[in-house]
């Protein structure tokens, strides 16, 4: 038995803390960066200059207690803010408060290897040698990397051999679970395109494992070393590796190095980088990356698309049985909710571990919810992201959650209080700390540019027309002045009562004041860990309010420089409660 670090009154205390940390300063999170000029932001929040903040920041995470000058303003402040103005007052008290709420700070996370240590008992996990490398970059490949030892220590823990992974996308996670510890992997995804591109790579990836498995035992068996596996022409002119016996087709050669063909300048990026990451993933995938289309319930789909994904996914079921052993994983096409029945898409469905990698918004919770409901999920290993597409239940607006049962907040502590962060705190709570740390992530002059021209239709215009029409016209704009006259043309608006002089006046003018815009995110950055950790701890506070729970936890998978959504929400049932059911 795995004890749990811990209690739920533990969880709850750790909740009030972040709450009353966020009581004073989610108001900041939640100001829109684009009306950071019409509404006066700076001056509504701040009673210290942008200079004092920025020093603060680049200062204060290495510093122990606040400046003797600022000491005696501690008991007129709560977290840094005055107590009468509501305005902030010491830069560096408030990003120590940050610190001290954020998930590290609070002392509720284990660590992987403290899980790992937990669930192996001294036992050893047999799986193939294979790099995730081969086939993923490099992001991707930490990511499934850590999380599928995990997976394969809850499902043997839990005795199980199946594993559900919510969200499949591509079928990364899936398929390497599969070459790598021989579980059997159904990956659902409600999108058609994501399935159909994880068969494709189903396919391949069936033909990558019985190469790879070719030269590794041909190496084990004739002591070969890496110069020996070079590619050599046989008799037949055909290409193969080098592996004596375990001689490799021409055919799964190509496979070989396909999966893994790179731009090798690429690849000495040892930063990362979203560009990079994209230009490996546009390398190796089977077709074209797309943005993932949002997910529709089945209620939204015609009778035609059902039936279409109905028959797609017998198919696919066929097929993995013609397959046998050699399968790698099931992809299905399905919209899945904690009411899902799982057995109606999966026929030889036994008791399973259902997992997530970075599931976006409400589906991270849905996945928890699935994990409570079904007797035959015996553990749950959930990363979630997207937290700016969570839905509220507890919206003043009313406007955000249209459905019966939302993303936030979930556990009944939380729902009691009518919890409620708000759609621009959640969006602060995407920012990575440790990347903006290092001077990665925060793209200033586009934020610069969109509060600016917010100004521009304020005065010319009248208009506060949503701004999410222009999001991409920056990336194509050549200056301040393109920049306006491509967005003024986007929202058809007359370009012409505004000479060229007269924007670059605006611009010109505001750009004395960037430094406010730049000290102001640098905070929204500092608080950004606070909003997710109280996401996060809502989520386990959920797993620990339920009886039948034999251990459920928060863990740090990954290095969050590498992947900011770096923590897993772990649950696992007694084995007593699910055989009974």
């Amino acid at each position: 038995m795995i004890s749990s670090s811990n209690s739920l009154t533990e969880i709850q205390r750790r909740i009030d803390e972040v709450k009353r940390f966020l009581s004073v300063t989610l108001s900041i999170a939640n100001a829109h960066t684009v009306e950071f000029y019409t509404h006066d932001v700076w001056d509504r929040f701040m009673a210290v200059p942008p200079e004092e903040v920025l020093s603060a920041v680049s200062a204060c995470s290495d510093q122990q207690g606040a400046p003797e000058h600022k000491a005696k303003e501690r008991s007129r402040t709560t977290f840094g803010f005055c107590n009468d103005t509501h305005r902030l007052l010491d830069a560096c008290e408030l990003l120590q408060a940050a610190k001290a709420h954020a998930l590290p700070g609070l002392g509720v996370c284990m660590s992987r290897d403290e899980l790992l240590q937990a669930l192996r008992e001294n036992r050893e996990l047999i799986g193939m040698e294979l790099e995730p490398e081969e086939f993923m970059n490099s992001k991707k490949s930490h990511e499934v990397q850590s999380m599928s030892e995990v997976v394969a220590w809850l499902a043997r823990r839990c005795g199980v051999k199946q594993v559900i992974d919510v969200g499949s996308g591509k079928g990364y996670l899936s398929s390497f679970l599969s070459l790598q510890y021989g579980l059997q992997v159904y990956g659902i995804d409600s999108s058609s395109t994501n399935t159909h591109g994880a068969q494709e790579r189903n396919r391949k990836l069936k033909k990558f494992s019985r190469a790879y498995q070719k030269c590794s035992k041909a190496k084990e068996a004739q002591g070969a070393t890496q110069e020996e596996l070079k590619p050599a022409v046989n008799g037949d002119n055909d290409v193969s590796f080098g592996c004596g016996a375990g001689v490799v087709s021409q055919e799964e050669e190509k496979v070989l190095m396909g999966l893994s063909d790179v731009n090798p300048a690429v690849e000495m990026h040892s930063e990362p980088n979203p560009e990079t990451e994209q230009l490996f993933l546009s390398a190796l995938s089977v077709d074209a990356i797309q943005t993932a289309p949002p997910r529709v319930p089945p209620s939204q789909l015609s009778a035609e698309e059902r039936e279409r994904r109905k028959r797609e996914n017998l198919e696919r079921k066929a097929q993995s049985r013609t397959d046998g052993a050699s399968t790698v994983f099931s992809p299905l096409t399905s919209y899945v909710t904690a009411e899902t029945e799982l057995r109606e898409l999966i026929g030889e469905l036994e008791d399973a571990v259902v997992v997530g990698l970075h599931t976006c918004g409400d589906l991270a919770p849905s996945t928890l919810r699935m994990f409570v409901a079904k007797a035959e999920l015996a553990a749950v290993c959930s990363v979630g992201c997207c937290y700016h597409l969570l839905s509220e239940e507890f919206d003043p607006a009313g406007q955000e959650c249209l459905r019966v049962v939302c993303g936030f907040p979930l556990s009944q502590y939380l729902r009691d209080q009518s919890c409620f962060c708000g759609r621009n705190a959640r969006m602060s709570a995407c920012l990575a700390l440790e990347r903006v740390s290092l001077g990665q992530g925060i793209q200033m002059e586009s934020l610069f540019y969109r509060a600016v021209l917010h100004v521009i239709l304020r005065d010319h215009y009248s208009s506060f027309k949503s701004e999410k029409r222009v999001g991409n016209v920056y990336s194509k704009a050549k200056s301040f002045v393109d920049y306006v006259r491509r967005a003024l043309r986007r929202l058809e608006l007359d370009e012409s009562k505004l000479s060229d002089s007269d924007i670059q006046d605006y611009h010109d003018t505001y750009r004395l004041r960037v430094a406010e815009m730049h000290a102001f995110n640098m905070l929204k950055v500092a608080l950004a860990p606070c909003i997710e950790g109280l996401i996060l701890l809502d989520r386990l506070c959920y797993l620990k309010e339920q009886e039948d729970l034999a251990f459920s936890a928060l863990v740090q998978l990954f290095d969050p420089l590498l992947s900011p959504r770096c923590y897993a929400v772990i649950g696992l049932k007694s084995y007593e409660d699910r055989i009974s059911s």
